[in-house]
């Protein structure tokens, strides 16, 4: 039996202080509902999307395991625009398996998008972001991920602990259904400092600084026919979209 480490979990006043101190926090799912404004329980309304995302056509480890929906948005002066659909692009130095590359996804689904609480929460982390670094336009990607069990096993990070080349990044468990694994590991990017767990209750969020943590996801595998789990990751970068350089 595979031990599981609780979330360090804090609430939501410490949240600013964790996030200078340690470069990473972990927001239990009411938390998350105090921090951006609603009963967190309305995210469940999102959960029948997941059920839609597209197979990733780009894995380079010639896996099937991975599916997502990607849409872009700017956060400035307190309101929330979907930007034109784009591709994602990452360099090679943040992701040296799938850097370098324009991928084209599908873009997530109008009435996801359109959803009150999808647009409280963008919202209320770029406040987070705000507070930390200043006010700015805040240049965000989402990701919508399902990762499964079809190949045997599924990789939630195929390029091993990284990080993603921008400002801060939001991951939050949307679901696990029959998996053993998925742990999450957060290191320090420049010393030995780090720790173990496993998010395990929907919308769960955790915080990340980008330039002081790397992070990864360790493999799933089925408890019993199929399995998967489900992301959502938000990433918020000042100045531009990556690529746009």
């Amino acid at each position: 039996m595979v031990a599981t480490f609780l979330p360090p979990f804090v609430e939501p006043d410490a949240l600013l202080p964790q996030l200078r101190d340690r470069g990473y926090a972990v927001l239990a799912p009411a938390s998350v509902g105090a921090l951006c404004g609603f009963d967190v329980g309305v995210l469940d309304e999102l959960k029948p999307s997941w059920d839609d995302l597209q197979p990733d056509r780009y894995l380079k480890d010639g896996g099937s395991y991975r599916k997502r929906r990607h849409s872009c948005f700017v956060s400035e002066h307190g309101r929330l625009t979907q930007a034109p659909h784009r591709a994602h692009w990452q360099s090679e130095e943040y992701n040296a398996l799938h850097g370098g590359m324009r991928r084209w996804f599908e873009p997530m689904r109008s009435d996801t998008v359109a959803h009150p609480a999808w647009i409280k929460l963008l919202q209320g982390l770029a406040e987070v972001c705000t507070a930390l670094k200043g006010g700015q336009p805040w240049f965000v990607e989402a990701h919508q991920f399902r990762i499964d069990t079809a190949d045997g096993i599924g990789r939630p990070t195929p390029e091993g602990a990284h990080r993603d080349g921008v400002d801060f990044v939001a991951v939050l468990l949307v679901g696990r259904h029959e998996i053993s694994g998925g742990e999450t590991r957060v290191f320090a990017a420049t010393g030995p400092d780090g720790q173990r767990f496993t998010l395990t209750e929907p919308w769960t969020l955790m915080l990340l600084d980008d330039a002081r943590v790397i992070h990864e996801s360790t493999p799933i595998q089925p408890l019993g026919d199929y399995g998967y789990r489900d992301t959502l990751v938000l990433t918020y970068r000042a100045g531009n979209f990556q690529g746009d350089e």
